[in-house]
């Protein structure tokens, strides 16, 4: 019969993802979290081939509290809004995932990295409430709103300013108002 494992999958993966919320990607290794397991590394490379396997599992567990944030104001009012609030809250509240999702180099144009996770489409539609536009109108509506978001969201994670919830909903609220007045009046001046 075989040995039973003391830690499973799930506990290795929970440990390294607290590891990367304090250190970021680059802190897991294989001491490090069989220290904190208070174990060897057998009960790491036992579940993962190697910890490049074991990163990717994490940074899918990160993706899931990404995910769980952006949806946490659904069913309200105004959800584009809660979404854009959501998004800075991830980067404030986990500032290591957030460089892991959002800071890094890709070779992707704005629209296709907003529509690269599954919340894209979710965070268009809730636009649409808002804005009243035709579905690929609003994508590109958004990607300049979600530069700007995208911009607080950055100086939040960095601590480069510290700004409040409040100072956070405001700019946010206000600055998005007034992007959909400029881009409907753009609109209809294009077609005059």
């Amino acid at each position: 019969m075989p040995k039973a494992m003391k830690y499973s999958k799930e506990e290795v993966v929970q440990v390294a993802y607290e590891i990367v919320k304090e250190e970021g990607i680059e802190g897991i290794n294989a001491r490090k979290i069989a220290k904190k397991l208070n174990a060897s590394v057998h009960p790491i490379f036992n579940h993962f081939e190697n910890i490049e396997e074991l990163k990717k599992a994490v940074v899918e567990k990160i993706v899931e509290t990404y995910h769980s944030y952006m949806i946490s104001g659904k069913g309200k009012e105004k959800y584009y809004k809660e979404m854009g609030l959501s998004y800075i809250k991830f980067a404030k509240d986990f500032p290591q995932f957030f460089k892991i999702m959002f800071m890094n180099p890709t070779k992707l144009d704005a629209q296709n990295f907003i529509m690269s996770n599954s919340v894209g489409d979710e965070v268009i539609r809730a636009g649409q409430q808002l804005t009243g536009l035709p579905y690929e109108e609003q994508k590109k509506f958004h990607v300049k709103v979600w530069i700007f978001t995208h911009g607080i969201a950055c100086l939040v994670a960095t601590k480069t300013i510290q700004l409040s919830n409040q100072e956070i909903e405001e700019m946010l609220e206000n600055t998005v108002r007034q992007m959909a007045i400029g881009y409907k009046f753009e609109k209809e001046n294009k077609k005059k």
